[in-house]
């Protein structure tokens, strides 16, 4: 007996369409991917703080600030507080041995310019003791000068005045005089203060000396 039963029909073909819009599915994804990858890939990279931290590390460390170092200031020129007065240096008899005429000067002050004036801006102590006939005076002045202004005022005295040493022994004690505008002025150092007279009754070096002694003396 004859099957007369219809069967359906499959086309070999489909099974490979399929499977080929499979592979096209899978060959387009791995482009898609490729392409991805290959724009990641060629992103610039951003630096970390780690290559920060590395490229300051390496830098030349001579190029660094060096500190600077303040110069050494110079010691001012100055002189310590006298501790004497002026009857220390010379008494009224003293004075009088020296000349009978002269005695205390009660509104004496430097005279401008002088020696006695530069003793005051450095705490020097200035007396004067008057002539009472003519008024002339005689200023004494005493500093106890620092170094630095011990070998300024040594070194000024000695471009500007005569040597004397009959007021001393050098270098225990250096004496200088000078005469200018009818005024004599003597000067000392010592290991301690400068010591200067001026006036007009002196002419010559040695009108000063016997004041000069007994001052040299009183201040031992």
């Amino acid at each position: 007996m004859t099957d007369t039963r219809v069967y359906p029909s499959f086309s070999p073909t489909a099974p490979r369409s399929a499977r080929r819009r499979a592979d096209l599915v899978l060959a387009g994804s791995a482009l898609f991917a490729l392409v991805l990858s290959g724009c990641a890939s060629g992103a610039e990279p951003t630096p970390t703080d780690s290559a920060a931290a590395t490229s300051t590390a390496s830098a030349d460390p001579t190029t660094s600030a060096k500190p600077s170092s303040s110069p050494t200031p110079t010691p001012e020129a100055t002189g310590s507080s006298i501790t004497q007065i002026c009857g220390d240096l010379l008494t009224l008899q003293n004075v009088y041995d020296f000349n009978p005429n002269y005695g205390s000067a009660p509104n004496y002050s430097p005279t401008a310019d002088g020696l006695a004036e530069t003793a005051t801006a450095y705490n020097g102590l200035t007396c004067g003791w008057s002539n009472q006939t003519s008024g002339e005076l005689i200023e004494v002045s005493v500093v106890a000068p620092n170094d630095v202004l011990m070998t300024t005022l040594k070194q000024q005295a000695d471009a500007e005045s005569q040597a004397v040493p009959t007021y001393g022994t050098p270098p225990t004690v250096d004496g200088f005089f000078t005469y200018s505008g009818g005024v004599g002025e003597a000067q000392v150092f010592t290991g301690t203060y400068w010591i200067t007279l001026s006036t007009p009754a002196f002419g010559e070096p040695g009108d000063a000396e016997s004041l000069l002694s007994v001052i040299l003396a009183h201040l031992g």
